[in-house]
């Protein structure tokens, strides 16, 4: 192929070589024309003239011409092998960072699926559903976050979970205060770790884009705009992504709530049987806490300030 291309290159300047002499043959002919004038030393100069004329247009000059182009250029231009390279380099950069993210992609849920397994395994003798089976729970209807309320009706909330919360001999393991605690909450009754909040938010906004029918007519603002909202680290979950959540982690999710009507409240996934339940403590508009039995909280100390009156 090398040869084939070095071929082609000298045909290439040999023709330029030779339109550039048909151009310089034709002035030259005109100016011998002009050089035949009647003074002796001008004739002579004519002559001359003519003679250096001929000369670059001859054949060697044509060869010598053309040789310099050829050379030249081969000079400066890459060779196939060369070109072949930054090609082959070019593909291989860019396969190597998409298995790179495919594989960053597929270790993420296979660490997830498998702390979701050994968590399973290790909370087996941990059975609040049937310690709590009495309880009565309303319909949940999907909805967004309501307006957050005073600080004497929040104190007030709150006195009334915390009295629910030691009726029923639960124990709260407090989530950061930092607008991912719904996230954080849903990670630690999954994977025993809150931090793996980013993870449960990704896995709600896949769920939220697939299944658009299921949530759109909850939202009470443009579905994208809600989505892209939600997607950044820091704005609150709502009632709809812990239906999205349930969704995707083919979750029963147990809401021990501050609301006055009701205290429990059960989220069931759609058109499927729930393989897990998960416990959290919803001081209504505030906060989320992962809930367990007294005795059985976890030794996680938070990294920042939580939500405590």
């Amino acid at each position: 192929m090398g040869l084939v291309k070095w071929t082609l290159s000298l045909v290439k300047y040999l023709t330029i070589g030779s339109y550039i002499i048909g151009q310089v043959q034709n002035k030259t002919k005109l100016k011998a024309s002009a050089f035949c004038l009647p003074s002796r030393n001008t004739q002579i100069f004519s002559t001359v003239s003519i003679t250096r004329l001929r000369f670059f247009t001859s054949i060697p000059f044509f060869l010598f011409f053309s040789s310099i182009l050829f050379l030249t250029t081969a000079t400066v231009l890459p060779t196939e092998p060369s070109m072949s390279a930054d090609l082959r380099n070019g593909s291989e950069s860019s396969s190597s960072s998409l298995n790179s993210s495919f594989r960053e992609t597929e270790d993420d849920q296979t660490i997830a699926s498998i702390l979701a397994e050994e968590e399973t395994l290790n909370r087996g003798s941990r059975q609040l559903g049937k310690r709590l089976s009495h309880l009565d729970s309303i319909p949940h209807t999907p909805r967004v976050n309501g307006e957050i309320p005073d600080v004497n009706h929040a104190t007030l909330d709150h006195e009334t979970l915390s009295e629910r919360l030691v009726t029923y001999g639960l124990s709260e393991l407090q989530m950061e205060g930092d607008g991912n605690c719904q996230f954080r909450a849903i990670a630690d009754q999954l994977f025993g770790k809150p931090d793996y909040h980013k993870y449960v938010r990704r896995q709600v906004i896949k769920q939220l884009k697939h299944q658009k029918n299921l949530y759109e007519a909850y939202v009470p603002m443009e579905y994208k705009s809600y989505i892209k909202q939600m997607k950044k680290s820091g704005e609150w979950g709502d009632h709809v992504t812990l239906q999205a959540a349930a969704d995707r982690f083919d979750a029963k999710i147990c809401l021990v709530t501050s609301f006055r009507d009701t205290c429990y409240i059960e989220i069931l996934p759609t058109n499927k049987r729930p393989t897990r339940e998960l416990w959290l403590s919803f001081w209504s508009e505030v906060h989320y806490n992962s809930l367990y039995t007294n005795g059985d909280v976890p030794t996680r100390l938070p990294k920042k300030k939580y939500w405590l009156f």
